[in-house]
């Protein structure tokens, strides 16, 4: 089957190049493209490329596998890597400079396989401008409700999603709305994916034992106000946290939950005490991020005959929103994907006196997610029905990126 014109954007051909042309043509092209990460896969027969954009994987090329070892061993060098060792997995990272353009900082990884060792690159571009809180897509009640958070002296604020769902995004915007040079900022994060003035970043490093926990007991003697922990994966750094947050420090971090509800006993499990996580916990978001259909092209659909279709969402619209459907169309702009970018679909709980209780009472997710409900949490279901009325995004998107069980009404 012929590549479709979309796919076709991200093909390339490395027919009888030597390694390093071919390193600086797929380096080149990923940038140009805006792509997020790359990867090289050695199979039985051949290395194949591919790039993630948008959240998308898509084929770039497939190389001899002589070919496409050379280019992973020639890549290790670039990044200071060992090119010897093949049976371990390795970490290395190249600031490539670009005549007229921003340095571009890739960060590389290797794995060993079956056949061979596999590459995945994740492309930084170190001038990219971070996402203010407003650019975030965030609804205007969610907005309000993170700003009434982030303006707490002290305090936990937890943002939950998968890999890939732009928490870090989220947490670098909430530093950059913090940043007035009020109050003293330090973040440990793994690794530091962007530099903001004026704030104290420091990265784990587990070559020598220093992970999230050991970092975090140093920066606390550090006397900071605010502290970004890049996510809380272990016992040791979630009970540290915790206490931070409780003797003073407003503490931001990331955790992986597929609800906001799901932080808590994410936290707990890690074997905080109830009544310490109670008293502490401001609030959780929880996230995942969705491709925004082309502007220029993005397809129209009526939907008169079905006039209660966002009936639910109503009162989050606005005057002449719900009565259409869009989709993705695809145009040169857009390099024939019918998409051009992303947003977020959030979940933001608040935590009130009645869900500190069920925190004291170990309840389970769905009694604290129902009283959140009740409270006004607007769901996951909701937050992209939005997005899809106002045509931000299309229904097949939506369902693409949310599992569908989040997607039903829970009450």
């Amino acid at each position: 089957m012929s590549p479709t014109a979309a796919e076709q954007e991200f093909r390339l051909n490395l027919e009888d190049r030597p390694p390093d042309n071919v390193v600086a043509l797929v380096i080149n092209h990923a940038a140009a493209l805006k792509v997020s990460d790359l990867f090289f896969c050695s199979n039985a027969e051949e290395v194949t490329i591919s790039a993630r954009h948008l959240g998308i994987q898509r084929y770039v090329a497939s190389l001899p596998p002589d070919l496409g070892r050379h280019c992973i061993a020639h890549l290790k060098a670039l990044a200071g890597m060992d090119v010897v060792e093949k049976r371990r997995p390795g970490d290395g990272r190249w600031m490539l400079r670009r005549p007229g353009s921003s340095p571009l900082d890739l960060r590389i990884s290797t794995v060993p396989t079956l056949y061979g060792e596999d590459m995945t690159i994740r492309l930084l571009d170190r001038d990219a401008q971070l996402l203010s809180l407003e650019k975030l897509g965030l609804p205007r009640r969610d907005y309000n409700q993170l700003l009434a958070l982030l303006h707490n002296p002290s305090g936990l604020l937890l943002v939950a999603g998968p890999t890939g769902s732009g928490k870090t995004t989220t947490l670098y915007a909430c530093l950059s709305y913090l940043n007035n040079g009020e109050r003293k900022i330090h973040t440990i994060e793994d690794p530091i994916e962007y530099t903001i003035d004026g704030i104290r970043q420091s990265q784990i490093n587990p070559r020598i034992d220093v992970g999230f926990a050991e970092l975090l007991r140093s920066v606390l003697r550090q006397a900071p106000d605010i502290i970004m922990i890049g996510e809380i994966r272990d016992p040791e750094t979630a009970d540290i946290a915790v206490r931070a947050a409780n003797s003073g420090h407003l503490v931001l971090s990331t955790v992986h939950a597929p609800v906001a509800a799901g932080v808590i006993p994410s936290i707990l499990n890690l074997g905080v005490h109830p009544h310490f996580l109670a008293n502490c916990l401001l609030g959780a978001m929880a996230q995942r991020l969705v491709r925004t259909l082309c502007p220029q092209c993005k397809l129209v659909f009526d939907i008169s005959d079905s006039p209660h279709s966002f009936d639910e969402v109503k009162h989050l619209l606005e005057p002449g929103q719900g009565d259409r459907l869009y989709g993705p169309k695809g145009c040169p702009q857009c390099r024939m994907l019918g998409f051009g970018g992303r947003t977020g679909i959030f979940e933001m709980l608040t935590v009130t006196p009645a869900i500190r209780q069920l925190i004291v009472e170990r309840q389970p997710m769905q009694v604290i997610r129902q009283k959140a409900c009740e409270e006004g949490l607007v769901e996951f279901r909701q937050s992209a029905m939005v997005k899809v009325a106002r045509g931000e995004t299309c229904v097949e998107e939506v369902f693409r990126t949310i599992p569908s069980e989040y997607l039903s009404d829970s009450r």
